[in-house]
């Protein structure tokens, strides 16, 4: 009674079919409209990244721009000669936004050299120094001004300041003397009107601009760890990718045994970090500084302070513990389910056998997603440096044009002038006022969109690809001679001819739930400083309820593009089918399916680890062999952590192929179960191995 109430519920089981022998051949197009969609759309997002070419300029990344948009330092330039930036009030570069814009909302020109001394307008102007001042003052000043209207108009600044450049910008030289902070040699300084200041308060806005660009100081830092070092990561990433196929041809022969040896190798080194966490700290016990706080240390670019601190390697060392210990405590709990899950392994990896090619899939979806990311992040730099520096009248009288965009260049012979007299036009901001420049931040977010669901779309495929590569095995009566003779082949084949709909259907949803999350994230942003704590505590909720749905989906889709492989139905029915099958074998699921991936994030933590710990030694000059062969490096986490990174990204691909095929493997034995009885009319598919662990048989025909 109660599986006759689960399958009122769930659906009812699939009939048996004698014309069922897998994969369907005979199959039509569907869900073409969402393919007509996705069509528009990349036609779209192809238009979107040529208007962002047309506009954009990625030199604002590398090369600096005076308030004209004219580049610093560049060749076949009128400032070719004049390679830095300098910044007339430099505390206006203290907003984030100047690191997506490219830009500080006030005059800035291109210079020769940075200032080296403390001047003011005031103070130079009736001195020797005003032909040094004067380089600081826009091209072509003239000195036939008054004072209060050259600072008026943003010719000159009103003083310099000792600076030093910093990715071709000049930046205040700050340093403390006997705990006041100074630049230069002063501590005061007279402003435009001759009132005299404390410089304290240029220091604290100079170190809040100084402080917005740290960041890109880092960045240029960790560039070149890479220029040096990029070969040894490659290096590092090919051993990982020899590792994980080895793991993988092991697995094939020696799974049983391969995963108990994994098990006992993750263990070993999760150990083997707890005992280096442990002398790590026993080591710097009685060193001058260690057992200062990290609450007291605060936040730090330079991370290798961290590592000579004595509650770094506690932390350390507390986290992998609590890891070693929870990990024996499941495969305690969970050693009679190992067994099924190693059941499944194996047969997963006949299953690979009989494919090889299956193996080298990871390679064309990772170029696919590399094309992806690259068309994504190229349309996103041009679009992020579409600004341009937009210039307005200003006038201390009642003109009716103030407000008015104009342009420098011509702004003294125009008509705008002799209606306004006293006007000047001067340097607004940067952006723009065109219908392309209002109509940027949607630009952006569509792009980021479209980025969504084209790679969402690349996975489907080689999840669909790859399915009907593994349920053509699992479906051939007499394996392999059943299989056809390119399976991978004839599935992608199918893939794309007749359910590039269902692909682009299942990763739009998929799509629209990440772009929300995103936006959601960017709220969560502008609304920390609220003191809304509803506000708060519903985009907290929010964020959880679409990061769950977000992972329900990932499952949902995975599963349907199972049934659109093997039945060829719309993404909808393939779907709802899935979910009925597996809602109906609910334990079976939960168990063997969530150790079996349990097994294989061992997999990777082992791969991850043996790679990581190699690159540690490696870079940190701890293997005395290759001690003069190892880069000399600003921060020597920068390559072990792509190393760890890409390893990890790496085992995944690989990985990703089994874990397919043993999901693929489960559905199709779920299928098998509730179509076949083992009777001679009705056999079942699965291997002889299942079929044992499960006490089934098929019986013969009687004589």
């Amino acid at each position: 009674m109660e599986d006759d109430r689960k399958d009122a519920v769930y659906g009812t089981p699939q009939k048996y079919d004698p014309t069922f022998k897998g994969p369907i051949y005979n199959r039509g197009c569907t869900d073409v409209i969402c393919c007509v969609l996705l069509f528009l759309a990349i036609v779209g997002y192809v238009a979107v990244g040529i208007i962002a070419w047309t506009h954009g300029d990625p030199r604002k990344v590398i090369y600096p721009t005076d308030s004209r948009g004219e580049f610093c330092g560049q060749k076949g330039t009128k400032n070719a000669d004049k390679p830095f930036l300098f910044y007339f009030n430099i505390v206006k570069c203290a907003s984030p936004l100047v690191l997506l814009e490219f830009q500080c909302p006030t005059p800035q020109i291109c210079v020769k050299q940075c200032p080296d001394r403390f001047l003011t307008f005031l103070n130079a102007r009736n001195s020797h120094d005003f032909d040094y001042y004067k380089q600081f003052c826009v091209p072509g000043f003239q000195n036939n001004k008054g004072l209060a209207e050259v600072l008026r108009d943003g010719e000159c600044p009103a003083v310099i300041t000792p600076s030093k450049p910093l990715v071709r910008r000049c930046f205040p030289a700050i340093h403390a003397n006997k705990g006041v902070l100074m630049v230069g040699n002063e501590t005061t300084y007279e402003d435009g009107h001759g009132t005299r200041k404390n410089i304290t308060d240029l220091v604290e806005g100079a170190k809040k601009a100084n402080m917005v660009l740290e960041a890109r100081h880092l960045a240029m830092k960790i560039f070149e760890d890479y220029t040096v070092s990029w070969y040894w990561i490659v290096i590092g990433l090919v051993i990982a990718m020899v590792l994980s196929l080895l793991f993988i041809i092991l697995l094939r022969f020696l799974a049983g045994i391969m995963v108990w040896v994994m098990i006992v190798m993750v263990i070993l080194v999760l150990g083997y970090g707890v005992f280096h966490c442990y002398m790590e700290y026993s080591r710097l016990s009685g060193e001058a500084g260690s057992d200062v706080s990290l609450v007291d240390l605060g936040f730090q670019t330079d991370l290798r302070v961290y590592l000579h601190l004595r509650q770094t390697w506690m932390a350390f060392m507390i986290i992998l513990s609590i890891l070693e210990v929870v990990i024996i405590l499941l495969l305690i709990f969970l050693r009679k389910r190992i067994l099924i899950a190693i059941a499944l392994i194996k047969e997963a990896s006949r299953a690979v056998g009989h494919v090889m090619c299956s193996m080298l899939y990871p390679l064309v979806t990772f170029f696919l997603l590399c094309l992806c990311i690259a068309y994504w992040a190229s349309t996103a730099v041009f679009l992020s440096t579409s600004n341009e520096a937009v210039y307005k009248i200003f006038d201390d009288t009642s003109c009716p044009l103030v407000g008015n965009t104009c342009k420098p260049e011509t702004f003294p012979s125009a008509n705008e002038s002799r209606q306004c007299p006293g006007g000047r036009c001067q340097f607004a901001f940067y952006g723009g006022e065109s219908t392309y420049h209002r109509a940027l931040l949607g630009l952006q977010i569509f792009n980021a969109f479209m980025f969504f669901w084209l790679a969402n779309f690349v996975l489907a495929l080689g999840q669909v690809t790859l399915a009907g590569a593994f349920a053509s095995y699992y479906w051939a009566m007499r394996k392999p001679d059943d299989m056809p003779a390119f399976p991978l082949f004839s599935a992608f084949g199918r893939a794309l001819r007749y359910h590039t709909g269902s692909l682009a259907f299942g990763s739009l949803i998929l799509a629209i739930v990440q772009i929300i999350r995103v936006i959601l994230e960017y709220l969560d942003q502008r609304l920390k400083a609220a003191q809304n704590k509803f506000a708060k505590f519903l985009m907290v909720c929010l964020k959880c309820c679409f990061w769950c749905l977000e992972k329900f989906i990932k499952f949902l889709n995975r599963n349907a593009y199972i049934m659109i492989a093997i039945y060829g139905t719309n993404f909808c029915t393939s779907a709802r089918n899935a979910f009925f099958l597996l809602m109906r074998n609910i334990i079976r699921v939960a168990v063997l399916d969530k150790v079996t991936d349990f097994l294989f994030l061992l997999g990777k933590l082992l791969i991850v680890g043996s790679v990581g710990i190699l690159a540690f030694f490696f870079f940190t000059h701890r293997i005395r062999i290759v001690q003069d062969t190892a880069p000399p490096l600003n921060y020597y986490w920068v390559p072990i952590l792509t190393v760890i990174i890409g390893s990890y990204l790496i085992a995944h691909g690989f990985f990703s192929v089994y874990g397919m095929c043993v999901d693929t493997l489960f559905l199709c034995f779920l299928e098998d179960l509730e179509r076949n009885d083992g009777s001679a009319e009705r056999p079942y598919f699965m291997s002889s191995t299942l079929k044992k662990l499960l006490n089934k048989t098929n019986r013969k025909v009687e004589s």
